[in-house]
């Protein structure tokens, strides 16, 4: 074979390659990063065709066919169940408080009835969770609006803000103990209601990408979970690592990065039948969805 003929090989080959990527979802959340600073450790990160995104960004792509595997929000996992299959033991979750996640307020959250409650995410699974919480733990209905995630400017149009991830983790451990503000973190509250763990995000596949590629599907699915193991195994190694280019320093990360919950077992499906019997006809899917988890 020439040399115009075998690079021709290897360029087909390459692309060949190339084009059997799996489609990744990454949230650009600090709680996912422990389930992603592995890859380069494994090895596994040029396997991937990447995209890093939001929450909300990366559920819709999955949605439309844009990306093959992804993590998807919790309420949008359930309202397209029928075309999504969920990876087993792999979530963002939390058994108790989660930090990242929380109602900060000006007022006693009893005192909310009527009162400007300000979004500062477009984040469905949380804005519900703290709907719930407050409609039927607290009984109150706030007048409820979206806005950019800016704890100073929310506090001057609202009496209290939801919040989420790195915003949530700035507001509640800097800015809210400046301003004299109440924390509640989601987590704790749903929790101390229902006794059982609560899932914000799950990791799926789409299910017309699982039925041509189940072996790919499979494969990165053990690369997340050897990722999130090398994670948590050295996480004192990842949180000085973010700590270099986060607001937070590596003690904090640390707790931060050991409170969250990645599993998705029996616990976490019973917090998730839970959510949906509670929302489920009032958000867009059944209060007794199917969760389909892939199977070995």
């Amino acid at each position: 074979m020439d040399n115009s003929a075998s690079d021709a090989a290897i360029a087909v080959d390459a692309a060949r390659r190339f084009s059997s990527r799996p489609r990744v979802g990454h949230i650009q959340f600090l709680n996912c990063l422990p389930l992603y600073w592995g890859l380069a450790r494994t090895g596994t990160l040029l396997d991937l065709d990447l995209t890093k995104d939001t929450p909300e960004k990366l559920s819709e792509q999955l949605i439309r066919g844009e990306l093959d595997i992804a993590p998807v929000t919790l309420v949008e996992f359930l309202r397209n169940a029928d075309d999504l299959v969920a990876l087993p033991d792999i979530a963002v979750g939390c058994d108790g408080p989660v930090m990242s996640c929380v109602i900060v307020s000006q007022v006693p959250l009893d005192r909310l009835d009527g009162a400007r409650v300000a979004l500062g995410s477009t984040s469905r699974t949380s804005v519900r969770l703290a709907q719930l919480l407050l409609a039927e733990r607290y009984g109150v209905t706030p007048d409820y609006y979206t806005c950019p995630p800016d704890l100073g400017a929310m506090m001057q149009e609202a009496d209290a803000a939801v919040l989420i991830g790195d915003a949530a983790l700035r507001a509640s451990l800097h800015e809210a103990p400046r301003l004299g503000l109440e924390v509640h973190d989601l987590g704790q509250m749903w929790k101390d209601w229902t006794g059982l763990p609560f899932v914000f995000a799950v990791w799926a596949a789409r299910r017309d990408y699982l039925a041509r590629e189940p072996h790919i599907v499979a494969k990165v699915h053990e690369a997340f979970l050897a990722s999130r193991d090398v994670s948590l195994q050295e996480v004192t190694k990842v949180a000085e690592q973010a700590a270099r280019w986060e607001a937070f320093d590596a003690g904090l990360l640390e707790r931060y990065f050991t409170t969250l919950d990645f599993r998705f077992g029996p616990d976490q499906l019973a917090g998730v039948a839970e959510f949906a019997r509670r929302t489920g006809p009032t958000t867009g899917f059944p209060a007794d969805v199917h969760v389909e988890l892939l199977k070995p």
